[in-house]
Order: C-alpha cells, then sequence, then structure tokens
C-alpha cells in the first residue's frame, strides 16, 4: 500500500456519515471512563483509611467487599461500564483508527481531573510522558487499522490464544504470590493491560462464534477464561488504584491493552501477514514510544514521587505538616496521627503508623498503677 492509497483510505474513512455518531459516543466514553476511574479511586483510597492496611500488595477480601459498599467505588464503576457501552457503540459506527485514538483521550482527561481533585499539578515531564503515551498509541492504532486484514479464527488459533492466557495467568500468579511486597501500580497497571488485551481477542471470538451457531465446549471454555481473565485485571486494577494515581492507571490501560490486542491479531491471527516490513518496524518505534510514555510517568508522577520521600515524622521544629503527596495524613487516620510525643514543640510528630497510648491504655507497672488508676492516691 502506497501513500496514495494510504491516503485513498483515510479519505474514505473520514467520508463515512456514522463518524457524526461514532465520534461523539467515542468521546462520551473517553469522558465516562475519566470519571470513573477517578471515583474507583476515591473509593480505593477509602478503603483503605477504614481498614487501616495498604492496598498496594493487593487488596484483602475484606477490602474487596469494602469496595462493594462504598458509593464512590459504585458509581466509578456504573461509569466505566457506561464508557465500554460507549466505545462499542462507536465502533458499529466508525472504524478503529478513529474510536481507538479517541479512547487516549481518556488519559487527557483523568490527568486534568486528577489535578484538580488531588491539588497536585502534573510536571512537565509527566506531560512529555502523557503525550508521549497519546501519540504513540495513535500511530501504533493507525497502522494496525490502514495494514491489518480481518480473519476468521480457527480452532487450533483459538488453542493457541488460550494456552498463551493461562501461562500469562500463571506468570502474573507467581509475580504477585512471590513479588508483592516490591511491586507497585507499574506491575499492576501492565498485568491488567496484558489481560484485557486478551479479553478484548476472546471477547471478539465468542461474538463471532455464538453468531455463526457455534456454541460448543470450546466457545464455552474461551467464555471461561474470559471470564477469569476479566476479574483478575479487573483486581489488578483496583489494586493498581491503592499504589498509584488514577491518570498512571488510565495511561497503562489506553496504551497496553490496544497494543496486546493487536499483536495478538498480528502474531497468533496472522491478520498482518500482507503488510510490508516496514509496517512492523512502525509498530516497534511506536509501541516503544507509548511504552516509553507509561514507564516514565510510573517514575516521574508528581504523586508517585512524593509518596516514595515521605518520612514518618515532621522535619523542622514548627510541627509542619506532613508532605502533601503523604497518603497518611491526619483525616486518614484519625486521632492517632496527632497524638503528641510528650507535649513540648520542638518534639517530633508521633509517627502515622505507631498508636499513641491512651489513658484507658492499662498501666505499666505496679508502681505506675497507683499512681495514675484515678489520679486519688497521694494528693
Amino acid at each position: 500500500m502506497g501513500a496514495a492509497d494510504v491516503g485513498e483510505h483515510l479519505a474514505g474513512v473520514f467520508a463515512n456519515p456514522g463518524l457524526l455518531m461514532g465520534i461523539p459516543l467515542a468521546l462520551a466514553g473517553a469522558v465516562f471512563m475519566s470519571l470513573g476511574a477517578q471515583y474507583q479511586h476515591r473509593g480505593v483510597e477509602k478503603v483503605e483509611r477504614l481498614s487501616g492496611s495498604d492496598a498496594a500488595t493487593g487488596l484483602s477480601w475484606q477490602q474487596v467487599k469494602g469496595l462493594l459498599t462504598r458509593p464512590s467505588w459504585i458509581v466509578g464503576t456504573l461509569m466505566l461500564g457506561l464508557a465500554i457501552v460507549c466505545q462499542l457503540a462507536a465502533l458499529t459506527k466508525a472504524p478503529l483508527i478513529v474510536v481507538q485514538p479517541l479512547g487516549a483521550i481518556a488519559l487527557v482527561i483523568t490527568t486534568l481531573l486528577n489535578a484538580r481533585v488531588s491539588g497536585v499539578a502534573p510536571t512537565k515531564r509527566s506531560l512529555v510522558s502523557i503525550f508521549a503515551c497519546v501519540g504513540g498509541i495513535f500511530i501504533f492504532v493507525l497502522f494496525a487499522a490502514l495494514f491489518a486484514v480481518e480473519r476468521d479464527i480457527s480452532e487450533i488459533q483459538l488453542f493457541t490464544i488460550l494456552t498463551i492466557l493461562l501461562l500469562v495467568i500463571i506468570l502474573l500468579g507467581a509475580c504477585w504470590l512471590i513479588l508483592r511486597h516490591r511491586m507497585r501500580a507499574l506491575f499492576y497497571v501492565t498485568g491488567a493491560g496484558i489481560l484485557y488485551g486478551f479479553v478484548a481477542t476472546l471477547a471478539k471470538a465468542v461474538l463471532v462464534r455464538i453468531q455463526s451457531g457455534q456454541f460448543d465446549w470450546l466457545t464455552a471454555v474461551c467464555v471461561i477464561a474470559l471470564i477469569a481473565a476479566g476479574a483478575a485485571g479487573a483486581y489488578f486494577v483496583q489494586t493498581a488504584y491503592g499504589s498509584g494515581p488514577p491518570d498512571l492507571v488510565i495511561a497503562g490501560l489506553t496504551v497496553i491493552d490496544p497494543m496486546v490486542a493487536v499483536l495478538i491479531g498480528l502474531l497468533v491471527l496472522q491478520e498482518g501477514a500482507a503488510a510490508p516490513v516496514w509496517v512492523f518496524v512502525a509498530f516497534g518505534i511506536s509501541g516503544a514510544i507509548a511504552g516509553w510514555g507509561v514507564v516514565t510517568l510510573a517514575r516521574y508522577h508528581p504523586q508517585v514521587v512524593s509518596e516514595s520521600q515521605e518520612l514518618p515524622i515532621t522535619r523542622g521544629s514548627s510541627g509542619g505538616a506532613a508532605p502533601s503527596g503523604s497518603r497518611h495524613t491526619p483525616d486518614a487516620q484519625g486521632d492517632d496521627a496527632t497524638a503528641p510525643s510528650d507535649g513540648h514543640p520542638d518534639s517530633p510528630a508521633w509517627p502515622s503508623n505507631v498508636a499513641p497510648l491512651r489513658r484507658e491504655d492499662p498501666p505499666r507497672t505496679g508502681g505506675d498503677a497507683d499512681e495514675r488508676g484515678n489520679g486519688s492516691a497521694g494528693r
């Protein structure tokens, strides 16, 4: 396909009257995704505060149940559901090369929302990372839509996809079990993006088989695998909200999810068999740019940097406030975060992870008990 053919293809795409409905639907999906991410992130933070434990190493069963009772998390989930509906509806009206890049706008909207809610303005380095994510995935999806040819999925290819997915789940599960105390948001976002890429591919395969009347045991296995991958991906996303800002989570999903789906189509389904070699070079370059953007954002996002530098005590003699990025604020810890050590103005703030002594605590020694009991002894 030469330059003239590419131009004609693009002209035909944008002459489609379905764009008049597809573009607004895709933009609405991006807005719902951004709002949903913000509300879900707020719900996870609230559950963390109420449970008194950090979800960065994985949500506990009690925290998962707590999310189901948080109004903010439920609202966020409903908004993400609306985002999926809008995206699917947009794909029925407009081509992939239009819908997918517009979905990446969710990252920009989420960044603006998070900056307003958290009060932490994005730095120049984080903005460069975000534009690298959006630009890289735009180029990646553009070439995929121009040169990929959709083919029927054979049973052997489905077996291959299911086998690779099983290996991915085993690998991610082993990393989570062994290294979860060292893992942070980037691991969970990457894992969720990979799993959601398989979910998109399997969902497409299941829909095609059902429409053709092929609901057999293999289709049932695909449905089970789709549900398992979707559930694991959702767990990783919620855990990522506990260890990173929402715009980092959306960055990973909008970049990794479509890249994995496209790679499965190219390498397993042979949808890019007729593409020239330079197209695969373009895939590699654009994918590397988008991946660099996600990794850089994970390292230099202002909230991530501020949380990695927080200390258990307040510096200086004025007893100033904790660092702005601290997750352990007085509001989050209740009375424990405000208890002084001895009342001296130069004393450091009481560590947020150590409970202070209270008057109702049992006495430490017998002598102290007589003097502290009710204040009447010795008077």
